[in-house]
């Protein structure tokens, strides 16, 4: 739902279903964070050359669209998108099995960034990563009633990692380990 011009001036936002929240409510740092992965899911497609990445990416941002749907929908107002369901963080998990078999995980942290394509979904998964703890902040407070919502985000930064991988091991660079120094 787009806002007119100026409405949100004051400091608060539509919902879905109607009603209006302050822009520095749970909720809306939620959803913002999932719109914010969505958009580097986004750059990391525009990025990468292989089609299997860009087809799983295009997926991945079709269901942060429809968690960003269910996060922005007012409780109160009885209207009801399409939920996170089980199904989903099976579909995830069935990407995540289907990637890590075709490459060879490393061992420990690596830095971010072989290629820009992989670069792109590490900070996705970052991201993601963030809009977890968002949720978990949100249904903490009873802001949120749907653990599988907290479930498909715990998957999705996974498969985004596993992705990356993926992403260099077709571009032939693979991201290096990270040392970690002592100096200052």
């Amino acid at each position: 739902m787009l806002e007119l011009a100026g409405t949100g001036d004051d400091g608060s936002t539509g919902l879905l279903g109607g009603g209006r929240a302050r822009k520095d409510d749970p909720r809306i740092e939620a959803y913002g964070t999932i719109d914010e992965a969505s958009s580097a899911v986004g750059l990391a497609k525009s990025l990468s050359k292989q089609p299997r990445v860009r087809t799983i990416c295009e997926e991945v941002q079709r269901g942060l669209y429809s968690l960003g749907a269910e996060l922005a929908t007012n409780p109160a107002s009885g209207t009801s998108f399409a939920r996170t369901t089980e199904d989903g963080v099976d579909r995830l998990d069935a990407l995540i099995v289907e990637l890590e078999g075709l490459v060879t995980m490393p061992d420990g942290f690596i830095l971010p960034g072989a290629t820009p394509a992989s670069g792109a979904l590490d900070l996705a998964r970052a991201v993601t990563r963030r809009a977890e703890r968002r949720c978990v902040s949100l249904e903490t407070s009873g802001g949120l009633n749907n653990p599988q919502v907290r479930r498909w985000l715990n998957r999705l930064s996974l498969l985004l990692f596993v992705l990356g991988r993926y992403e260099e091991a077709l571009a032939g660079s693979t991201a290096a380990p990270a040392k970690t120094s002592h100096r200052a």
